[in-house]
C-alpha cells in the first residue's frame, strides 16, 4: 500500500488544508495517507482551538487513514525540532513511502540545496549564524541570513518564509535520519501561512479563522471556508464549552506560576534564556489588563526586536506547563521518539496499524494506562492544563488520555469514538501503555 505523510495541526482544519490533502495523494500517488498532528499545544506556543481529538475526527473526515499525536515536546519547538519530531514519528512507522508539505516555493530544488549543507551545520554556517544573533536578529532572520550568506543566489527572504523554513528542516531530518522516505511539495496557495485577513471567497489561513472565530464568537463566519464536517464537530465542541480554546483562558494558571515562582525557578524552565527570567518579573510589575487580555498585555511588554512573538509564546507555554530544560535538552530531542500515539483511524488506516505491528520501529500506544514515557507523561498533562479552559472541565477531562481511545472511522458517514467495550483497536496487538 503506498502510503503519504502529512506533517499538521489543524487549528483548525479548512479548504485550504482539503486542497493539499488531496494535492498530496495525487502527486505521491497514494492508496492511505499518514497525519502527524501536534496534539494540545502548538508549534507556534498557542493552545489548540479544540482538542486533538476533535482535529483527529477532522483529519479522518476529511479522508486521513491514520492520525498519530506529535508529542508536545515537539509540537511546540522551533522548526529544527518540530521537523525532526514529526518526521521520525513517520520514520518509525515503518509504512510510510512519502513526505508531503506545503510551502511557498512550490519546488524541492533550493530547499534540497540548503538541506544538503545545512545536515552537518559546517563550521562556516555556525559562525555567520553567530554573527548574525550578535547582531540581534531574531533567530529565524539570523539563520536565514546565514544559509543565504553561504549559498549565492539563495532569497534569504524567501527561504524565512514559514513553510519554507518548515520544509527546509523537514529534508534536514530525513537526512540526518537517513530515512527512504521520499519528500515532495505542494504550493500553498491563496492564503499566507499567518495571513490574519480574508481574501479569497473559498480558501483562508487557519490564523484568520481563529481570529473571526474569537471576534465574532460564531461559527457561522468561517463556514465558508471549512469543510462541513469540520464546521459540525468544532459546533459539538463549542456547546459542550471544550473550544474555542485560547492564550486568555489560560492566563489564571500561567499567572499563577510566573508570580509563584523566583527568577532562579524560571531560569529552569525552557526556552528561558539570556536573562529572560528578571525580563518576566519586570513586565509583570508594568502589566496592564485591557479588557481582560492579561496574556496579551504580557507579551506587549516582554516583546523585543531580539525576541519574536513566537519565541515569548513558547517561553510561556513551557513555564506553563512546567517542561524544564532538563526535560527538553537537545541530547534528549536527538534521541527520537520512543512510542507512536494513534488518534484514529479508518478501515484503511486499520490495515496501516497491522502492518505497523511488524513494521513499527518503536511501540505503538492505543491505550494509555500509565505512562512508559518521559515525553507521553507531558503529553499526558499538557491534556489536562488544556482542560483548564473548559467552561466546565471534569476529572474525566483532566485525565482523558487515560480514558478515550482511538477515534475510527468506518466509512464518511460513520464517525465516532472508539468505546471500551469496542476492542477492534486493541485485537490489532498492540500493548497499551504499561
Amino acid at each position: 500500500m503506498r502510503t503519504v505523510g502529512l506533517i499538521v495541526e489543524y487549528n483548525p482544519l479548512h479548504n485550504g488544508h482539503l486542497y493539499h490533502f488531496r494535492e498530496s495523494q495525487q502527486a505521491a500517488r497514494a492508496d492511505a495517507a499518514v497525519c502527524v498532528m501536534s496534539g494540545h499545544f502548538l508549534q507556534r506556543g498557542e493552545p489548540a482551538l479544540a482538542g486533538k481529538w476533535a482535529r483527529a475526527e477532522m483529519a479522518l473526515a476529511m479522508g486521513a487513514d491514520l492520525v498519530l499525536e506529535l508529542p508536545v515536546a515537539y509540537a511546540s519547538q522551533p522548526a529544527e525540532w518540530f521537523a525532526y519530531g514529526a518526521v521520525a514519528t513517520l520514520e518509525a512507522t515503518g509504512v510510510v513511502d512519502s513526505l508531503c508539505f506545503g510551502s511557498e516555493s512550490g519546488s524541492l530544488d533550493g530547499l534540497s540545496t540548503a538541506a544538503d549543507l545545512l545536515v552537518d551545520e559546517p563550521p562556516a554556517f555556525r559562525a555567520a549564524l553567530a554573527a548574525e544573533l550578535e547582531r540581534g536578529q531574531p533567530y529565524p532572520a539570523a539563520y536565514s541570513a546565514a544559509v543565504a550568506g553561504l549559498l549565492p543566489g539563495m532569497d534569504k527572504a524567501e527561504l524565512a518564509k514559514p513553510n519554507n523554513t518548515l520544509g527546509l528542516h523537514y529534508l534536514i531530518a530525513l537526512r540526518r535520519l537517513q530515512s527512504a522516505i521520499r519528500p515532495l511539495t505542494i504550493r500553498r496557495t491563496k492564503a499566507e501561512y499567518s495571513q490574519s485577513d480574508v481574501t479569497d471567497a473559498r480558501i483562508a489561513s487557519a490564523t484568520a479563522l481563529r481570529k473571526l472565530l474569537l471576534e465574532q464568537g460564531s461559527l457561522d463566519e468561517i463556514r465558508p471556508y471549512v469543510p462541513e464536517s469540520t464546521a459540525r464537530i468544532l459546533e459539538r465542541e463549542w456547546h459542550a464549552g471544550r473550544a474555542p480554546v485560547h492564550w486568555e483562558l489560560l492566563a489564571q494558571p500561567l499567572l499563577q506560576r510566573l508570580l509563584t515562582q523566583s527568577p532562579a525557578q524560571l531560569a529552569a524552565m525552557a526556552e528561558v534564556s539570556e536573562g529572560l527570567e528578571h525580563r518576566i518579573h519586570s513586565a509583570l510589575a508594568r502589566c496592564q489588563q485591557p479588557g481582560g487580555s492579561a496574556v496579551e498585555a504580557l507579551l506587549a511588554q516582554l516583546k523585543t526586536r531580539r525576541y519574536t512573538r513566537t519565541k515569548l509564546q513558547r517561553m510561556l507555554l513551557r513555564i506553563l506547563l512546567g517542561h524544564t530544560k532538563e526535560e527538553l535538552s537537545a541530547d534528549r530531542l536527538a534521541h527520537g521518539i520512543s512510542y507512536i500515539r494513534v488518534l484514529g483511524f479508518s478501515a484503511r488506516g486499520r490495515e496501516l496499524l497491522k502492518q505497523m505491528k511488524k513494521k513499527a520501529k518503536v511501540p505503538v500506544v492505543t491505550k494509555v494506562t500509565t505512562s512508559p514515557s518521559p515525553f507521553l507523561e507531558l503529553d499526558i498533562r499538557a491534556t489536562a492544563v488544556h482542560s483548564l479552559a473548559y467552561r466546565e472541565a471534569t476529572a474525566r477531562d483532566w485525565l482523558r488520555d487515560y480514558y478515550e481511545p482511538p477515534v475510527r472511522l468506518e466509512s464518511p458517514a460513520a464517525l465516532h469514538p472508539a468505546t471500551d467495550e469496542d476492542q477492534d483497536y486493541e485485537d490489532l496487538g498492540f500493548n497499551s501503555a504499561k
